[in-house]
């Protein structure tokens, strides 16, 4: 893979940013679909400003894109089968796999998987174990409730239901397939950042003091 880079050629100006949260938007540009094919198989690439339909460099080996608006339905479903054919045989010829290789069970990478992800829970029960109290001491009784259900939904909701998304939309905008991880890396430093200037202390409040 060292050897054969993968590049996609193509004017900028055919190349959308792909955020498509409802499933709804179609992209079909030459470049659009070229990207969209190297990203569904978390292919990182490099972009080259071109001129024409767009390509894709698989080391020695070239493949035109193709432009599907305006194309009836049954043709459209015949070229991108025929370009994904021809993208994944170039790939596996380059010695890109077509799949992640399977871990072993209770291997050294399997406990490696399940040590992070109970740090991360171990961070999770550090947040909601004392949030119950500070919610208490923060918030009077009448307004409680709201305090906690609304920035719940809009984080969770919004900004966290928008992650796979938006995470795609950058990775084929890119062409490197970790920079969706930037997401939630950005929003997890503006929450430490408005949670120093904004939570308050909580320290001998007085509960009562607003019912």
């Amino acid at each position: 893979q060292a050897k054969n880079k993968v590049v996609v050629t193509a004017d900028p100006n055919e190349c959308s940013f792909q955020f498509n949260p409802t499933g709804v938007a179609k992209f079909t540009s030459s470049c659009d679909i070229a990207k969209q094919v190297l990203a569904a198989g978390s292919v990182s690439y490099d972009n080259v400003a071109g001129s024409g339909p767009a390509k894709i460099a698989i080391g020695d080996k070239v493949i035109e894109s193709y432009a599907a608006k305006g194309l009836p339905a049954d043709e459209a479903k015949k070229k991108d089968g025929e370009f994904k054919k021809a993208v994944g045989a170039a790939l596996k010829e380059a010695g890109y796999p077509a799949k992640a290789k399977p871990i072993s069970f209770m291997g050294g990478q399997w406990w490696t998987i399940v040590g992070i992800l109970s740090l991360l829970v171990l961070y999770v029960t550090m947040v909601y174990g004392p949030i119950a109290a500070m919610l208490v001491e923060m918030f009077p009784t009448r307004i409680r409730y709201t305090s906690m259900s609304l920035p719940y939904h809009i984080g969770n909701g919004w900004f966290g239901g928008l992650l796979p998304a938006t995470g795609l939309a950058i990775v084929a905008q890119t062409g490197n397939m970790y920079n969706g991880l930037w997401y939630p890396i950005i929003f997890a430093g503006i929450t430490f950042v408005v949670g120093m200037l904004f939570v308050k202390e909580t320290k001998d409040v007085n509960i009562y003091a607003n019912d």
